[in-house]
C-alpha cells in the first residue's frame, strides 16, 4: 500500500505490545508445562489447544498491535477486519487454548466481588452486551468520539474484549458443570448473535454517504492518527492530505467493503458452528449413541479451531 514507508518500524509493529503478548504467551506455556502439577486435575495439553492459543494471540497482536491496527486507523475496511480478528477470531481461539483444569483454577482465583457479576455470562444477556456495545460503537458520532480520545478508545476495546469472551463462553465452555445451553439452545444462541449484528452492518453497507469523519475528513483523520503514530497531525496532512492517499476506493465504497467484510467473517464463523451443533443435536434427537452425539466440548472446540 502506498505511503506505508512513511511510518517507522515501531509504528507498524508496536514492539511494546508485541513484548506484552510474548510475555503472556510465555506465561501460558509455563502454566501448562512446568507449573501444571500445581493445579488439581491437570493433564497434558494437546497440541491442537496449544496451536489454538498461539494463533489466537497472533490474531490479537496483528489486529491490535501489528500493521492491521495501523491500517485500521487509515481505512474503514481494515478497521472492520481488525474488529473481526479481535473479537470473532482471537477471543475464541485463545479460550479454546485453555484446558478445563486451567479454567477451573482461573475461575477459582477470581475475587468474590467479580464472581457476583457472573450473571453477565447468561446467554441472552451476553449476546446483547457484546452485540449491543459493538453496534453502539459504530454509531458515527460515538465512533468518531472514541477514535479521537485515546483513553476512551482503550477502555472501550477492553470492554468489547471481555463481553466477547462472555458471549463465546456460551458456545465453547469446556466445563460441564457450568454449561447452561443444550444443543438446541446453542443453535438459538448462534442465530441470536447472527441477527443482532445485522442492523449495524446493514447501516454501514447501505448508507448513502460516508458516515465516519475519522475516515472521510482529513482533519479528523489526522487527529485520530496522532494517537498511534509519532509526529503532528499537521505533518500527516502535509505528507498525505488525508486517508484517500492510501486507498483506491472512495470513502463510501471503503465503508461498504468494511461492513461486508465484517458480516461475511461473522456469518462464516457462526455458520460453521451452527452446522456442527445442529448435526450433533439432530443425531441425538434421533436416538443415536449418546457417547457419539453428546458433542463433547473437546470435539466441538477442535472443530471450531479447524474451521476458524
Amino acid at each position: 500500500m502506498p505511503g506505508l514507508s512513511f511510518f517507522s518500524f515501531a509504528e507498524l509493529w508496536n514492539p511494546l505490545f508485541l513484548a506484552v503478548m510474548l510475555l503472556l504467551s510465555a506465561g501460558y506455556f509455563v502454566g501448562i508445562g512446568p507449573l501444571a502439577g500445581r493445579f488439581p486435575g491437570s493433564s497434558t495439553v494437546p497440541l491442537w489447544r496449544r496451536l489454538s492459543f498461539i494463533f489466537g494471540m497472533l490474531a490479537l497482536y496483528l489486529a491490535q498491535g501489528g500493521p492491521l491496527s495501523l491500517l485500521g486507523h487509515i481505512l474503514f475496511s481494515f478497521h472492520m477486519v481488525s474488529m473481526a480478528f479481535s473479537y470473532l477470531v482471537a477471543v475464541p481461539l485463545i479460550m479454546l487454548g485453555i484446558p478445563d483444569w486451567a479454567w477451573r483454577a482461573l475461575l477459582k482465583a477470581v475475587p468474590l466481588p467479580l464472581r457476583r457479576l457472573s450473571f453477565l455470562a447468561q446467554p441472552v444477556l451476553a449476546a446483547l452486551l457484546f452485540n449491543g456495545l459493538f453496534s453502539l460503537y459504530h454509531i458515527p458520532v460515538i465512533h468518531d468520539y472514541v477514535m479521537l480520545h485515546f483513553t476512551v478508545h482503550r477502555i472501550y476495546y477492553a470492554v468489547l474484549f471481555l463481553t466477547s469472551a462472555l458471549m463465546w463462553w456460551n458456545l465453547i465452555n469446556p466445563l460441564p458443570e457450568l454449561r447452561s445451553l443444550s444443543g438446541l439452545g446453542q443453535i438459538g444462541f448462534i442465530f441470536l448473535n447472527m441477527v443482532l449484528l445485522t442492523p449495524a452492518c446493514g447501516l454501514i453497507i447501505f448508507a448513502g454517504a460516508p458516515l465516519y469523519a475519522t475516515y472521510s475528513d482529513p482533519q479528523t483523520w489526522a487527529r485520530a492518527m496522532g494517537y498511534c503514530v509519532s509526529g503532528s497531525p499537521a505533518a500527516l496532512l502535509q505528507a498525505f492530505g488525508g486517508p484517500a492517499f492510501f486507498g483506491w476506493l472512495s470513502p463510501k465504497v471503503d465503508q461498504q467493503v468494511g461492513g461486508i467484510a465484517m458480516k461475511f467473517i461473522q456469518e462464516f464463523i457462526f455458520a460453521s458452528m451452527l452446522a456442527y451443533v445442529f448435526y450433533h443435536w439432530y443425531k441425538k434427537e434421533n436416538g443415536q449413541d449418546d457417547a457419539e452425539v453428546s458433542a463433547p466440548s473437546s470435539e466441538l472446540e477442535e472443530h471450531v479451531l479447524t474451521r476458524v
